[in-house]
């Protein structure tokens, strides 16, 4: 246990998995090892605002459902990616969706409490059997829990050709009533309708939820909002990094079908995944570095 005049630090095993809770102020957050992966954040008496599943499994190797997965280093099928992004493998069939990291043991390099919060700093080794790795590829987290949650992802190429990546913060927002909110800053931004032959689309005002979602936004603004009547409050999202995110909601029948997910759960919850995907993929250069991250916290309504 780490106690400072800003914040708690206790270890603790959920399951198989190493993790760490935190508390700052009126904040409590949770941590796991494995994927480096948050996997829940609530502030006082408000509901949390990161959803973790009733029906979570902490198995070594089995990404837990909810909290903030990270993808990388590249979002989704790799086989749905740019070219540029394929190339990554010299052998792309067979590669791990969401690229893998989320199931390896990260190494916590530094926990930094001061008198406004605490920091912590991961970096994800490369795994024993490196076939799906970029061997100059690598990659580190960085979390900081104060008035805000603010977690950053940084990508360096160490190697002497350029490589292009795509990426995901894969955020899981606790929500009163998926049907009663709405996502706020979308208006005009281009999307990929996945669920109609990846067709492009333009939204028109705000996104509401009426069935399954899975859409890829692009040229969006830093600032992205949920409005949630039912709880009162809207929930706040800043991103770097990043001109693109995945929203998705799974619905009734798709929610039935996923593993470590209540029948139900589909009405708790929403994903906005900062991204770095589709037209948003980043080259890095040789020794060159990218940071993808996004800033949360809320406000009442």
């Amino acid at each position: 246990m780490i106690n400072s005049s800003a914040a708690q630090i206790d270890p603790l095993m959920l399951g198989e998995l190493q993790c760490w809770r935190i508390r700052h102020a009126d904040a409590e957050l949770l941590i796991s090892q494995q994927g480096a992966q948050v996997l829940s954040y609530q502030r006082g008496e408000q509901p949390p605002l990161i959803w973790l599943s009733e029906d979570a499994v902490y198995q070594r190797g089995q990404s837990v459902r909810g909290g903030v997965p990270v993808c990388w280093p590249w979002f989704g099928d790799l086989g749905r990616n740019p070219p540029a992004v394929q190339a990554l493998l010299a052998e792309p069939s067979g590669a791990p969706f969401h690229g893998g990291v989320r199931t390896l043991d990260w190494q916590l390099l530094a926990i930094e409490p001061d008198a406004e919060g605490i920091s912590l700093q991961f970096a994800c080794p490369p795994p024993a059997s490196a076939a799906n790795w970029p061997a100059a590829l690598e990659l580190q987290l960085s979390i900081r829990l104060d008035q805000r949650l603010r977690i950053s992802l940084t990508s360096h190429n160490r190697g002497s050709t350029p490589l292009t990546i795509s990426q995901a913060l894969h955020s899981y927002f606790a929500v009163s009533a998926i049907d009663q909110v709405e996502v706020e800053g979308l208006t005009g931004c281009r999307y990929i309708e996945t669920l109609d032959d990846w067709q492009p689309r333009q939204q028109q005002g705000p996104l509401r939820f009426s069935g399954e979602t899975d859409r890829l936004y692009q040229e969006l603004p830093a600032r992205l909002s949920i409005r949630d009547p039912g709880w009162q409050r809207r929930v706040c999202l800043e991103s770097h990094g990043s001109r693109s995110a995945v929203l998705w909601n799974p619905w009734i029948d798709k929610a039935a079908r996923l593993s470590s997910f209540a029948a139900d759960a589909w009405q708790r919850m929403l994903c906005i995944e900062t991204a770095n995907v589709w037209d948003d993929c980043r080259q890095l250069a040789p020794g060159a570095s990218h940071s993808l991250g996004v800033t949360l916290w809320s406000e009442p309504l």
